[in-house]
């Protein structure tokens, strides 16, 4: 347990997956210059089994839960887990900033993009993804080096912040 910095980003579907890329390059500067490395910024779709670990290994997948979604049979390498109702999805593409602290915590900040339609097995469609294929992601640290919130509020400044939780801060403020 303990406490924990929780942040999640959305941008529009409009917005291009290089310009997610060129932004985020640009606060790969700012990183580096905060003492961070190594950091890289990645990007492409999770179009093979290899890209597919990787994209497991960094988001946590996109929770949809719908009547629709019981006892269907859902194709394993978009969707997760399931249970009766609910699934999780696999991004199927991603624009993201991998940042290394000192003490070799690897830390995700970036962009996700989630099929917009969920398909069963034979390719027929479900239903609609809700976000109507917005870029989302969310994920948190459990640290209070404020080096991790001086990034995100580059994503706030940015218009790319959608929901941030200091545990730490309310602690301090106690």
């Amino acid at each position: 347990m303990g406490l924990t910095y929780h942040f999640s980003f959305a941008a529009s579907a409009s917005v291009t997956a290089e310009r997610l890329a060129a932004f985020l390059q640009d606060v790969e500067g700012d990183a580096r210059l905060m003492g961070f490395k190594p950091t890289t910024v990645v990007y492409g779709p999770f179009d093979n089994p290899e890209r597919r670990n990787f994209a497991r290994r960094v988001a946590r997948g996109l929770t949809v839960e719908d009547d629709r979604l019981r006892g269907v049979e859902l194709p394993a390498e978009s969707c997760w887990s399931r249970g009766d109702g609910y699934c999780r999805l696999a991004p199927e593409h991603g624009v993201l900033l991998v940042v290394t602290d000192e003490q070799g915590r690897e830390i995700v900040f970036g962009f996700f993009r989630y099929p917009q339609v969920i398909r069963d097995r034979a390719g027929r469609e479900i239903m609609a993804v809700p976000g109507e294929g917005a870029w989302v992601s969310g994920d948190c640290v459990k640290s209070p080096d404020q080096r991790y919130r001086a990034i995100v509020r580059r994503f706030a400044a940015a218009g790319y912040l959608s929901s941030e939780l200091d545990e730490f801060e309310s602690v301090e403020k106690r």
